[in-house]
């Protein structure tokens, strides 16, 4: 994410980290109950939306850890080592999102075969909680991402979080109303292939990064 326009000024730098810390808390939050919540409702959608969840928090630490570098004094050899703990942190992220993402497909591809009984009302109680947290967490970065360029990222990391827990809203309707338990695989199967661009887009710019810092040393 891009350096924001606080331009060190210590004050709208602490109000910008204590934003992000917030909704960070509440998009993890969000995370462990979805992944509770897939258990619960034997949902692929809703285990597929926590892996989506968890991509969006990378992207709020990682404005966090901007908002906090951007903050300390100028020093070049402290500042690329955080660098490099974001990039590392980000790689690691992105193998473990392909790893959650092929256990989605090859789980969906059994459930296409052999459909398995998934609770609709329990597929919406939870995305609704992420929902409901998400829209909150839009309040509290939408004065931030007036300011600054991270929070606005983060702002629309979280949007985009939202738009998924609308999606399995949908899928749990579905499967509610009509039986028809294929909706929440399918449902899974879209909130995948939005994962796994952003991923490689993540590993890919991770190993340039990292490939770059090795020539320099």
């Amino acid at each position: 994410m891009g350096a924001g326009h606080d331009h060190g000024h210590v004050t709208a730098g602490t109000a910008n980290r204590g934003r992000l810390a917030i909704v960070l808390g509440m998009m993890l939050t969000v995370a462990a109950v979805q992944v509770v919540g897939a258990v619960y409702s034997g949902s692929l959608a809703l285990l597929a939306d926590a892996g989506h969840t968890v991509t969006d928090s990378l992207g709020v630490a990682l404005a966090l850890v901007a908002v906090w570098v951007a903050a300390k004094p100028a020093t070049d050899r402290r500042t690329f080592g955080y660098q490099r703990a974001e990039i590392l942190a980000a790689a690691v992220n992105a193998i473990v999102l392909f790893v959650l993402c092929g256990f989605i497909v090859y789980e969906a591809v059994g459930r296409l075969q052999e459909p398995t009984d998934v609770s609709g009302p329990g597929m919406m109680v939870v995305a609704a909680f992420g929902l409901t947290l998400n829209i909150a967490a839009l309040f509290v970065l939408r004065s931030g991402a007036k300011e600054s360029l991270n929070v606005k990222g983060a702002y629309l990391e979280v949007m985009g979080d939202a738009l998924a827990s609308v999606g399995v809203i949908a899928g749990g309707a579905i499967v509610w109303l009509t039986g028809w338990s294929q909706a929440d695989t399918l449902v899974s199967l879209l909130i995948a292939a939005i994962i796994v661009p952003r991923a490689w887009s993540l590993l890919r710019e991770a190993v340039h990064v990292l490939l770059l810092s090795l020539i320099h040393i």
